[in-house]
């Protein structure tokens, strides 16, 4: 006679069903990491692929201000050319430059589209088609002499329609001691500028950055590669169409965040 206290034994079928299984469990197989995932090429599509969100630097959303105090002022100049006389040596270069593009057969106007005289500085602005035959003028013509371009910079004005893209020269004179700009701009459908590596030749790698940085493509150059970012960057990050943010740095195993993520002030 069993009384209430009296354990139940398991028959062998419940036995064999309940028993744990025998032996090491197999490790469950995770997924292998894509090896391209973080490759700047595949961030950097989606990155340009995103729409662009124009706010500033660390956050600032009701402001282009970048600094994050709201005290940028951004005052665009008109697009204007300076009387004569322009002052200083300045009208003496104007003028041996004329008579060396006369002499050629170019007219004045057919190569610079304007004068401007500003704060001590003299800058042309070229018609980006005449961009070679100007510069050599300048190189080469005795009363002019400006042996030496000290590279070229990009400027990008996003809502100058027609001439977003600027090319801008600064070109020294040792013989007569004198400095002038040479500027060319281009529109965004249409980023082509004549290379200057024919005519100095040290322009070879500044062009270079130019093209990385801004995406002007320098006609006649002899190897227009990237030379900052990497061989498979996506877009040019000097423009200002380019998305803030982005890839953060890893650099000895510490990670630095993108710069749109480093700081807020809003």
């Amino acid at each position: 006679m069993s009384g209430p206290e009296e354990t139940h034994k398991a028959g062998p079928e419940e036995t064999q069903g309940s028993q744990a299984p025998q032996g090491p469990v197999p490790p469950v197989a995770e997924p292998e990491p894509d090896p391209d995932e973080n490759l700047p090429a595949r961030l950097g599509e989606e990155r340009l692929a995103e729409p662009v969100v124009r706010t500033g630097m660390f956050g600032v959303q009701d402001t282009p201000d970048t600094s994050g105090y709201g005290l940028l002022r951004v005052h665009r100049a008109p697009v204007l050319a300076s009387p004569r006389p322009y002052g200083s040596y300045f009208d003496d270069v104007a003028d041996e430059l004329g008579r060396a593009l006369e002499s050629a057969g170019i007219g004045f106007s057919d190569a610079i589209e304007r004068v401007v005289a500003d704060r001590g500085e003299l800058t042309f602005y070229v018609r980006r088609e005449r961009l070679p035959e100007v510069a050599a003028k300048f190189r080469d013509d005795p009363a002019l002499r400006f042996e030496l371009c000290t590279g070229v910079s990009g400027v990008h004005y996003l809502e100058d329609t027609g001439r977003e893209l600027h090319a801008v020269y600064h070109l020294l004179s040792i013989t007569h001691n004198r400095r002038v700009r040479l500027e060319v701009t281009t529109p965004d459908a249409d980023r082509h500028i004549p290379s200057l590596v024919g005519v100095y030749p040290a322009n070879n790698w500044h062009e270079r950055e130019t093209w990385d940085l801004f995406g002007i493509i320098f006609d006649g150059h002899p190897g227009l590669t990237r030379i900052q970012m990497p061989d498979d960057w996506k877009g040019h990050p000097q423009r200002k169409d380019y998305p803030l943010g982005g890839i953060p740095v890893e650099y000895r195993g510490a990670k630095i965040p993108a710069p749109d993520e480093r700081r807020n002030y809003s």
